[in-house]
């Protein structure tokens, strides 16, 4: 397989197993790399705990963050401004991959995990209103759409406008090769040898 296709470009499609393999290859790749960033700050001092989230990506595009970083945070800090754009990059290539199997296009990923994520970033500052319910139901309800369609549906079986079923079998017969076939030499018009 080849992975740098696999898990970095946007083109083609991948079947199910290969969206689950795609998140088991993010959750290695947290867990080395948290295991990294501990190490690190265990030898150059530092916060001893680390995780990943989906605030990181807003947290590293936050100006205030620059500002109040300590010392002691600097190392955790700079494995989150390492991972988190790495890890939301591979998430989004093998999904939209995923959504190229099922035939849809990739701006499905907007409503199915763009918009209720941003609801969850910014919820808190929203305030308390019944009215404010309704874009929360609307998130939660894509949401629960796009991983019942991405995670637990078949893809299309044929060949779609994204390119073919990944799980049709690959023909591995060689191809025919019109030159290496054997001459059929034609018989003389005449009557037969006696």
């Amino acid at each position: 397989m080849d992975w740098t296709w696999y898990l970095f470009s946007f083109k083609g499609r991948i079947n199910r197993g290969k969206l689950w393999l795609g998140l088991l290859v993010i959750l290695c790749l947290m867990i080395f790399l948290g295991m990294l960033a501990a190490i690190a700050a265990s030898i150059f001092g530092g916060a001893k705990s680390f995780s990943f989230g989906t605030e990181d990506i807003f947290l590293i595009l936050d100006p205030a963050t620059y500002r109040s970083i300590s010392k002691s945070d600097l190392i955790p800090f700079l494995a989150k401004l390492i991972g988190a754009p790495l890890f939301a990059w591979v998430c989004v290539a093998t999904s939209i991959k995923r959504l190229h199997d099922r035939d849809k296009s990739g701006w499905w990923i907007i409503p199915f995990y763009v918009a209720p994520g941003l609801y969850d970033q910014f919820e808190d500052r929203l305030g308390d209103s019944y009215l404010l319910m309704l874009p929360g139901l609307v998130a939660f309800v894509f949401l629960i759409w796009g991983v019942v369609e991405m995670y637990f549906l078949k893809g299309s079986p044929k060949t779609n406008r994204f390119g073919p079923d990944p799980l049709q079998p690959i023909d591995t017969r060689p191809r025919w090769d019109q030159q290496s076939e054997i001459e059929m030499v034609p018989h003389k018009a005449g009557p037969p040898p006696v």
